[in-house]
């Protein structure tokens, strides 16, 4: 899976991110290979920067990427940072490179295919930080139950790019219905929180919008995203409508009015959507509509 941010190298002071990980929406891959835009990226609009030192660095430069990834995040940046997977010969230099560096949010583990290669990497690091397991291959998919459970495990991702190219499936959204649910399923039954979709390649932004929208029909609660300009589409498609935060909010009114009585078997759901809309809305800013 690529990764690439088109962003100018002008750098300036990272702003104050809000949006919880367990909710973010937009995670922005940036090249490690290019410590002169870490800023820029930290600036944006992505709910999460993901620091990328498996696909987006040659054999070559990883050492030199590490490197940078760690003297940015030791003078103040935060981050998550994307690791090479288990089989790789980069893991161990990754998980012990990074152990108790300050302000590493977390990390991706890439090519994820069972628990175990979770949990090791959890408790490599030291046991406290999270690890986001993404899933990139037939295996890993069937073994998403187990990974979602796994000791560390804080929220699965797709590697829709990688899962292609091993098992030959097109990218049309019927072809990756059965990966996505299996996923969000697997999430459930971990208890985590929803996954996060592949990213769209591309410039084309009305596919954007139509591919985050399917992001969101299949149940899945963030995205990756290839470049700064994605992130405003995607936090848009994957946050609530203000209509429906009109409607949460209407609804939630109506039923305080009541003394919170719940009248018929629709109420309690109905009632348990409009609580995460209203809770979502707080948390991205979003307005309900006039």
């Amino acid at each position: 899976m690529s990764s690439t941010v088109r962003t100018d190298a002008n750098s300036k002071p990272a702003r104050t991110r809000n949006i919880p990980a367990e909710i973010a929406r937009s995670w922005l891959l940036v090249p490690a290979t290019r410590p002169e835009i870490f800023d820029e990226a930290a600036d944006s609009r992505a709910d999460a920067i993901v620091l990328d030192i498996e696909d987006a660095v040659d054999p070559k430069k990883k050492d030199a990427a590490r490197a940078d990834v760690i003297d940015w995040l030791r003078n103040g940046g935060k981050a998550w940072v994307r690791i090479n997977d288990v089989h790789s010969d980069f893991w161990a230099a990754d998980v012990a490179g990074l152990r108790n560096v300050p302000n590493l949010l977390g990390v991706m583990l890439a090519k994820t295919e069972n628990a175990e290669q979770v949990k090791e990497t959890y408790h490599r690091l030291d046991g406290k930080t999270r690890v986001l397991a993404l899933v990139e291959s037939a295996l890993g998919i069937e073994e998403a139950n187990n990974i979602a459970r796994a000791e560390g495990a804080f929220r699965l991702a797709f590697g829709s790019g990688d899962f292609r190219r091993d098992t030959g499936m097109a990218a049309d959204r019927e072809a990756m219905a059965y990966p996505r649910a299996k996923l969000v399923v697997a999430s459930r039954v971990g208890n985590l929180p929803g996954p996060i979709d592949g990213p769209t390649v591309g410039t084309n932004h009305p596919i954007l919008r139509e591919q985050s929208a399917i992001t969101v029909s299949m149940g899945m609660t963030g995205k990756l995203c290839l470049a700064v300009d994605q992130t405003t589409i995607i936090n848009e498609v994957i946050s609530p409508t203000p209509t429906d935060v009109a409607w949460a909010t209407d609804f939630m009114d109506d039923f305080k009015a009541r003394g919170g009585v719940i009248r018929d078997g629709s109420d309690l759901p109905r009632l348990g959507r409009a609580e995460k809309i209203m809770k979502l809305a707080v948390a991205y800013g979003v307005q309900p509509a006039i």
